[in-house]
């Protein structure tokens, strides 16, 4: 009896997410135009969960998108920037974020920005329940819908970049499309800003057709450089466009024949 419990005991932990192999979010960053690559494993991985983290790399459209997980005081002035080039932005709103700036997230779907998904308590998903995962984004829908009269929610950010097959299943049936990216930086620091400069030249040196853009709204550097940042990719021949654009158009050859 006790060899018997001892096993159940164990099948039991092994099935637990906390065991199940995760992933973090990885790639090789683009160069002198060269999109971002993520290998092998993710690039035939991500298209069963119709998950991405780039768009169409022959053509010079770029995606700005926007973890915000709590506000720093730089968000509005983002959205000015966003407003003067006309260009379209995704925010991923946490729980904390929508309780503690109701006033910017609304300002967000006035303006017509995307409010996706960042989970309500920001965990790693691979180590918590698939009820927990439901919650969690249910949580962040039901808040955004009843500040802004969004109905319904695509878009999903996985909080820190941890992710694993289960955790996108779970997402895709709850009507999710995971959102990751081709282009970041180590801009989440804010003690450890390095001015709009270094900001500016970082996302130029990555830049590539179809790039999805990571940025944290936290960072002093990116408020003060996304002016400049966008202006140089304008005179570059590079247009902003929205998620909602980049999913039709990637669903639409393979739903529709022509």
């Amino acid at each position: 009896m006790v060899i018997l419990s001892a096993f159940i005991c164990l099948i039991c932990s092994l099935a637990s997410p906390a065991f199940a192999e995760s992933y973090n979010w990885g790639f090789n960053k683009g160069k002198n135009g060269t999109p971002a690559d993520a290998g092998k494993k993710f690039n035939e991985m991500l298209p069963e969960y119709e998950a991405i983290y780039k768009g169409d790399t022959k053509k010079k459209v770029v995606y700005l998108t926007f973890d915000n997980g709590y506000e720093n005081g730089y968000t509005a002035q983002i959205l000015d920037v966003l407003k003067k080039h006309g260009a379209p932005g995704a925010f991923f709103v946490t729980g904390h974020y929508l309780k503690t700036a109701p006033e910017l997230v609304v300002r967000m779907a006035k303006e017509g920005h995307i409010v996706g998904n960042h989970s309500w308590n920001h965990p790693d998903m691979t180590s918590v329940t698939d009820d927990v995962i439901r919650t969690e984004l249910e949580r962040v829908k039901e808040a955004t819908e009843k500040l802004t009269g969004q109905k319904g929610m695509n878009y999903l950010r996985p909080p820190r970049g941890v992710f694993n097959e289960r955790t996108m299943r779970i997402a895709k049936k709850e009507g999710y499309y995971h959102i990751f990216w081709s282009l970041a930086y180590r801009d989440w620091i804010v003690d450890q800003q390095k001015g709009a400069a270094f900001a500016h030249d970082e996302v130029l040196k990555q830049i590539h057709p179809g790039a999805i853009l990571l940025l944290h709204t936290v960072s002093k550097d990116n408020a003060e450089a996304l002016d400049s940042i966008l202006t140089d990719l304008e005179k570059q021949g590079y247009t902003f466009g929205s998620l909602d654009g980049l999913m039709i158009e990637k669903q639409l050859p393979n739903r529709m024949l022509y």
